[in-house]
């Protein structure tokens, strides 16, 4: 099946269903990062993912990585770790900061977060469709995650870490706020062994698309 090329002003996103299986999901390249494209992508299950001076890509994997916030798995070593730290958690004061650290981790790492994903999040942000949770000590920012909310489902894009296990607390009070809001899933793109040792799962695209289309319809406020 050919690769959809979208139109850089006017992008209309062809049905998941036809992404590519090698490489697993890709499913069409070019459009833009304005926010409208962006909802539209993501209402549909559908995420841009793609390096600095290539064409912009877009994603929806056979497999979509998950975690449901009421079955996010602790491990004693970190809720011992937690219990005895004295974190402060806020969300949305630091985004800017959130997004950047993330595209700029200091383990020397590349990242897909480039400067338009960086500005078209924000943009995203700023319009009240991206959110993100920071995680303090004193005044450093030691761990802090950024997604977009999808009615009642989260679509975590990145997390960081400056200090032992920055990311997972951030993850931790991000499900708890999740629970309290009464968002009903967070949708973790690609699976990897790190968020599938704390209750991510592994469900089949169409799967992941009903959920999507039951959900995304139910707004619920981030605040």
């Amino acid at each position: 099946m050919s690769l959809t090329l979208l139109d850089p002003d006017l992008p209309v996103f062809p049905n998941p269903g036809q992404a590519a299986t090698d490489p697993d999901g890709l499913l069409a390249v070019g459009g833009n990062l304005q926010p409208e494209t962006l909802l539209s992508a993501y209402n549909q299950g559908i995420f841009p993912w793609y390096n600095q001076n290539d064409p912009i890509m877009w994603w929806s994997p056979s497999e979509r990585c998950v975690i449901q916030p009421q079955r996010l798995h602790i491990s004693r070593s970190l809720k011992k770790y937690m219990a005895r730290g004295k974190f402060a958690i806020s969300r949305n004061s630091a985004f800017v900061e959130v997004i950047n650290a993330c595209a700029n981790r200091e383990n020397g790492d590349e990242t897909w977060i480039t400067s338009d994903m960086i500005e078209a999040y924000t943009q995203l942000h700023q319009l009240g469709h991206a959110h993100s949770l920071e995680v303090w000590d004193g005044d450093s920012l030691i761990g802090g995650i950024y997604g977009l909310e999808i009615g009642r489902i989260f679509c975590g894009e990145s997390m960081f870490s400056r200090a032992k296990n920055g990311s997972k607390i951030a993850l931790v009070y991000l499900c708890q706020h999740m629970i309290n809001r009464g968002f009903k899933l967070l949708d973790c793109q690609l699976v990897n062994p790190h968020l599938m040792s704390m209750g991510a799962e592994s469900i089949p695209r169409n799967t992941f698309l009903s959920m999507l289309y039951n959900y995304r319809d139910q707004k619920k406020s981030w605040c």
